[in-house]
């Protein structure tokens, strides 16, 4: 019999949240031992049928009863929070493992930054930071060309209204959104500056909601030093991506549609002009699964030296 690992969910209420309990729910390993949130406490947790009978629990601003059996604590909390509840989570429990969802330690050099197909192990951390849904795009798109492009990338990024989150304002509203597209934080996205510090310094990035609930289509424009052929590009994906069962390389251009609810990526087109020079490469992605949930669980699954795809269903 396998053994059985308890985990905490701190914001399980949210779109993330409830990704995270579903993916959990299927897990052979991993069972859901305790989920807070600040405004369904005493509601049953309806997507999760291990235990029909589990219940959200209390969440103050910076306090909430911990069971001792947990021994990783996933944050599915909103930018900025995660800080409120680090000091109170070091001081119950100095040995377990903590995933942080959200941007708040992309940066910080104590947690460990790790997009499972990219980040080269080192060791094993408690403290693991969760890529932005964006910035899994951008560098899953440009990482396996890093030596071959010169000068800067552009990436133009389109995402469904759930990467606004539940709460509401203009990039969620329905109404603003209805036939439309939705331009912001047109300089220094958060998520440019993350893959700038993790993948590719010359990178830019403008991101764009859209009228539609989930999803990410992300066009990269790349500069090459050598000419080229979409044929070699092609290979170059394939073989850095052959092992990685949650990237999958096509020579067409992948679309959101087809990437909903899927745990996977999607990489294609591959186009290059005339010169041999400027390439175009498209990701897809679920912004809630493997801009999200889907990676978290990898990430869970490495910090107890797991298979990182237990517990996926990617075909």
């Amino acid at each position: 019999m396998n053994k059985v690992i308890d985990i905490g969910l701190i914001g399980g209420r949210g779109y993330v949240g409830k990704e995270l309990v579903r993916l959990i729910d299927k897990h052979p390993i991993f069972n859901l031992k305790q989920a807070f949130s600040r405004s369904q406490a005493g509601s049953l947790i309806s997507e999760y049928t291990k235990n029909l009978n589990l219940k959200y629990l209390p969440l103050s601003n910076n306090s909430f009863e911990l069971d001792s059996s947990v021994q990783a604590l996933i944050l599915a909390l909103g930018n900025g929070d995660a800080a409120n509840y680090m000091e109170y989570i070091s001081k119950l429990n100095q040995e377990i493992i903590v995933i942080d969802i959200s941007s708040d330690n992309r940066f910080n050099q104590d947690w460990l930054y790790r997009l499972p197909e990219i980040t080269k192990n080192s060791g094993h951390s408690k403290l693991l930071s969760n890529p932005g849904c964006y910035a899994t795009a951008i560098q899953l798109s440009i990482e396996p060309i890093k030596n071959l492009l010169v000068g800067k990338t552009s990436s133009f990024g389109i995402s469904g209204y759930s990467g606004a989150g539940s709460k509401p304002h203009d990039k969620n509203d329905k109404n603003i959104l209805r036939e439309n597209i939705y331009p912001y934080s047109l300089a220094d996205h958060l998520h440019q500056e993350e893959v700038r510090a993790h993948c590719y310094k010359k990178s830019s990035f403008t991101p764009h909601v859209a009228d539609f609930f989930r999803g990410i289509s992300m066009t990269t424009h790349i500069k090459l030093k050598e000419p080229s052929d979409s044929s070699q590009i092609l290979r170059v994906f394939k073989d850095f991506y052959e092992n990685k069962p949650l990237v999958k390389i096509t020579e067409s251009i992948p679309l959101v549609a087809d990437n909903v609810m899927q745990h996977h990526a999607s990489i294609g087109g591959f186009d290059i002009d005339d010169s041999g020079l400027n390439l175009v490469i498209c990701c897809t992605l679920d912004n809630l699964l493997k801009g999200a949930a889907t990676q978290c669980i990898q990430n869970l699954n490495y910090s107890f030296q797991l298979n990182e795809e237990a517990g996926i269903n990617y075909e």
